[in-house]
């Protein structure tokens, strides 16, 4: 069932956790669309016991409580109110995909709370100097964000709403409808992965339950990613890991080479033969990365 959290302004969020209550606590932010449920596959957990894991349902997700409007940077106050409740002060982040934003949102905003940050096949900001911000992505994801743009620039206010609601409204009762959809622009390299029984089931699970009550966080997500973040990047002064397939379409790798010339010491990991949907395998890697960061109290 999750465990609730009250934020400062009294939303709902829900909570998860795992792991070995007195292990090196670790928050894991899902993706896009995504829940807490989608942050771990099975077993994973037990194969680590020195880590403490928490993740939570993004405003709109699941049963957490919508922010409209929100930023990426609010991502900081949601997730020091998530530790607060299970009474952690210091802790590392790791973020995939759509949680990639989220999580830097804390090493920036959090610096005394936030010990390391890793991204996986994260995005960078919508005004990137010099990056060219959706060459390379899907159509799939060209069309929603560009519509994301349309909505926040006035030219088609409802067109993203439209189409996300009626998106959600399918996968709701058949959530393998999006692994179908996208199997056409999935990598090479990304289909064995989506087809790894454990990575299947987690995905179906986050999907459903992450539509199960509204599209909202989808929406919101997808507004916030192409909105001003409302954050630097160079303010940040924890370890910070960027992991990214080189195969990858959804978010391509030349958002990490991007984020790795402006975050200060950060530590690219540049993947051959590996998409998107690789990082669903990688945290292993980064747990062992987060064990050479020093004390994580």
């Amino acid at each position: 069932m999750g465990h609730p959290v009250r934020t400062d302004d009294g939303r709902l969020l829900v909570a998860e956790e795992w792991g070995d209550p007195s292990g090196t606590p670790v928050v894991l932010f899902h993706g896009t669309p995504g829940t807490r449920l989608g942050t771990l596959l099975p077993g994973l957990a037990s194969q680590h016991p020195g880590f403490r894991f928490l993740a939570y349902d993004r405003p709109g997700y699941g049963e957490s409580q919508r922010a409209p409007g929100r930023r990426v940077a609010d991502a900081a106050r949601d997730t020091a109110a998530v530790a607060d409740a299970f009474g952690i002060e210091r802790f590392a982040v790791v973020g995939r995909s759509g949680g990639g934003p989220h999580a830097l949102a804390c090493a920036a905003l959090l610096p005394e709370r936030v010990r390391a940050a890793a991204v996986l096949v994260g995005l960078a900001p919508p005004d990137a100097a010099g990056l060219d911000w959706q060459a390379g992505m899907t159509p799939f994801n060209v069309r929603e964000y560009g519509l994301a743009r349309a909505r926040l620039d006035g030219r088609d206010p409802d067109g993203l709403e439209q189409d996300l609601a009626a998106r959600a409204a399918v996968l709701r009762s058949d959530p393998v409808r999006l692994l179908d959809d996208l199997r056409a622009e999935l990598s090479p390299h990304d289909l064995p992965v989506v087809e790894d029984p454990r990575v299947r089931t987690v995905l179906l699970r986050t999907y459903q339950e992450a539509l199960r009550v509204s599209h909202h966080g989808w929406l919101d997500d997808c507004l916030a990613f192409v909105s001003p973040w409302g954050f630097g990047l160079t303010s940040i002064t924890a370890p910070v890991l960027l992991w990214h397939g080189l195969d990858d379409a959804f978010s391509p790798v030349a958002h990490t080479r991007w984020l790795a010339g402006r975050i200060p010491g950060a530590d690219p990991v540049l993947v051959p033969d590996a998409g998107h949907f690789a990082a669903q395998l990688a945290l292993p890697d980064v747990l062992r990365w987060l064990e050479t960061q020093g004390d994580g109290r």
